[in-house]
C-alpha cells in the first residue's frame, strides 16, 4: 500500500509531488533543494551550504517516515556544475560515516530555483 510521507520540518512540495512515498518498508524521497521549510526561500550560496541544508531536509523526511541516514540504500545527486563535486562530496559524506549508500552523481543544465545541487534517495524503514 502506498503511504504519503509529510514532514512539517521540511519544505513543502513546490509542485505535484510528495516529499516522500512509502511502499512496504521502502521510502522514496523526492529530490530536495536547499529550501528553508519556514520561508520556502533558498539557503546558501555555495554548494557546501546548499548540500548541508538539503541533507537536513532529507533527515526530517526520513524521520517522518520512521527511518534515518543509516537506512539509506541509494542517492542520486544532481549538480549544476561538476566542478562543485568535491565541496558537495565532503559534506555529503559526513552524513554517511559508515557503510554509505549506493550513489549516482550527474551534472545537469539547470535545477529548480537555480539551485546548485539537488539530492533524492531511497531508504528502508
Amino acid at each position: 500500500m502506498k503511504e504519503i510521507i509529510v514532514s512539517e520540518k521540511a519544505p513543502k512540495a513546490i509542485g505535484p509531488y510528495s516529499q516522500a512515498v512509502k511502499h512496504g518498508d521502502l521510502i522514496y524521497c523526492s529530490g530536495q533543494i536547499a529550501l528553508d521549510h519556514k520561508t520556502m526561500q533558498m539557503v546558501g550560496v555555495t554548494v557546501t551550504e546548499q548540500t548541508k541544508k538539503i541533507m537536513e531536509n532529507i533527515n526530517e523526511i526520513l524521520k517522518a517516515a520512521g527511518s534515518d541516514f543509516s537506512k539509506v540504500l541509494k542517492c542520486t545527486i544532481y549538480l549544476k556544475n561538476m566542478d562543485d563535486f568535491s565541496g558537495m562530496n565532503e559534506l555529503y559524506g559526513s552524513f554517511f560515516p559508515k557503510n554509505p549508500p549506493a550513489r549516482a552523481t550527474v551534472e545537469v543544465s539547470r535545477l529548480p530555483k537555480d539551485a546548485l545541487v539537488e539530492i533524492d534517495c531511497v531508504a528502508h524503514q
